[in-house]
């Protein structure tokens, strides 16, 4: 069963939005539910709708809704400003807060051989089927997961069993995700509903079902309009993988820009209330990667920068080994077991890394230094005059040019799409 809408003119608005979650309240059996957990995503999706979603099924199912789980995965916990401006009106004694090193629970292992076959041989280690504790020890009749589907540079698109593997999973289980992800080459994956990752995480769903209470996706597709606003473009309700499968299929069609030929400059802007850390804001590498001419430079505005990794372990490792390309990465995991040990880390400073084509040049805010910048491997530049030339508050997402004449391409906001040329997306 799958509620489908797909408006790729004027966008999904409020009172149609409201109808499709209470549609999709009967046809997942919430109205009779007695305990239901719902997974949306946290402020790195804030533009999803997801939050908005949220707030409606809690206000529909009152007190159905026992508890509220943000798939934060490796991210930082969600502040009390945040949960008030993503999630409005629902009560914050709702919210529980995953601990991915510690409040997990293994539901069965994918054995290396399965793992070396769905990878491609690519990797042989096994695979920790892991969720936070809550799904299975709290007596839930239903789990709602929200949340949306974009190009993704670990599992190819985002969300559906990643929202739950990744996003409720823990340390083991996300580093060999993300590991498997980056030796596969964000190249290879991003944008893609089918994939090595993406058919571990399937496996993954096949072993823990029986264990798990039945679970419910809403899943939404945002794009931009050509005047920058945002709007809600498809949402696919369902429980099984058909409701990804055609979310997946409209973020192709509306999240991926193709050029003609790579981009010599590039311009991102990471909003200061959404990025923090690189380990966030490095989207506006993975996303532009593939668009990037070989010399080209990637500048990115950062205002909130304030560190590098999400938790204070991953920003030792970032400090220490750096953003490399992926033979050295591969070389150093073989060779020290503190990146063996965390290899979420070490596919992080993969993807973080130009394999030495462009250069990504950092203009943060105050909370991090010139040296800081420097010492992992990427340029620096003053914001204030970045920030002067390129004026990121006047723009929207598309071609300008400097008043000197260079010509650049802005991203108002990375998580939001995935650009490149037509010639590496046919390539692969």
């Amino acid at each position: 069963m799958i509620i489908a809408r797909i408006d790729t003119d004027r966008g999904i608005d409020r009172q149609e939005l409201e109808a499709l979650v209470n549609r999709t309240i009967e046809a997942s059996g919430a109205s009779q539910a007695r305990n239901i957990l719902i997974i949306p995503p946290d402020i790195t999706r804030l533009h999803s709708q997801a939050g908005t979603i949220t707030s409606l099924l809690v206000k529909r199912l009152r007190s159905r809704v026992s508890a509220i789980l943000p798939a934060l995965g490796t991210h930082a916990p969600m502040s009390a400003e945040e949960l008030r401006r993503m999630y409005a009106g629902c009560e914050p004694a709702l919210f529980r807060i995953h601990d991915w090193r510690h409040d997990v629970v293994e539901l069965g292992r994918i054995p290396e051989e399965a793992m070396h076959a769905l990878s491609g041989g690519r990797v042989s280690y096994s695979y920790p089927v892991q969720v936070n504790r809550l799904l299975v020890e709290s007596g839930f009749d239903l789990i709602i997961s929200v949340g949306q589907v974009v190009p993704h540079e670990v599992a190819g698109m985002a969300n559906q069993a990643k929202n739950i593997f990744v996003g409720t999973g823990g340390k083991e289980a996300i580093d060999r995700s993300h590991y498997l992800g980056a030796v596969c080459g964000l190249e290879r994956i991003m944008g893609t509903a089918d994939n090595p990752v993406r058919k571990v995480l399937d496996e993954a769903l096949k072993l823990a079902a029986p264990q798990l209470p039945p679970l419910f996706w809403i899943l939404t597709v945002m794009a931009s309009a050509a005047d920058g606003s945002l709007a809600m473009r498809g949402y696919f309700a369902g429980d099984d993988r058909t409701a990804f499968e055609q979310a997946a299929e409209l973020s192709r069609a509306v999240n991926i820009e193709l050029f003609d030929s790579p981009l010599q400059k590039a311009v991102v802007w990471l909003d200061p209330s959404e990025y923090r850390s690189t380990w966030l804001g490095n989207k506006a590498v993975y996303r532009l990667r593939m668009a990037m001419a070989d010399g080209g430079t990637l500048l990115i505005l950062a205002p909130g920068l304030k560190g590098f990794g999400e938790d204070p372990g991953i920003d030792a490792l970032i400090r220490k080994y750096g953003y490399r390309p992926a033979a050295e990465i591969q070389t150093l995991v073989a060779r020290e077991p503190e990146l063996a040990g965390n290899l979420s880390s070490a596919a992080h400073l993969i993807h973080g890394s130009s394999e030495g084509r462009f250069r990504i040049v950092y203009a943060p805010g105050q909370g991090v230094s010139r040296e800081e910048i420097e010492s992992v491997g990427y340029a620096w530049e003053d914001l204030e005059t970045a920030h002067a030339r390129y004026r990121p508050e006047e723009k929207t997402t598309g071609w300008y040019r400097t008043d000197d004449g260079e010509a650049f391409f802005f991203v108002q906001n990375p998580a939001l799409g995935l650009w490149s040329t037509r010639e590496k997306m046919h390539r692969r």
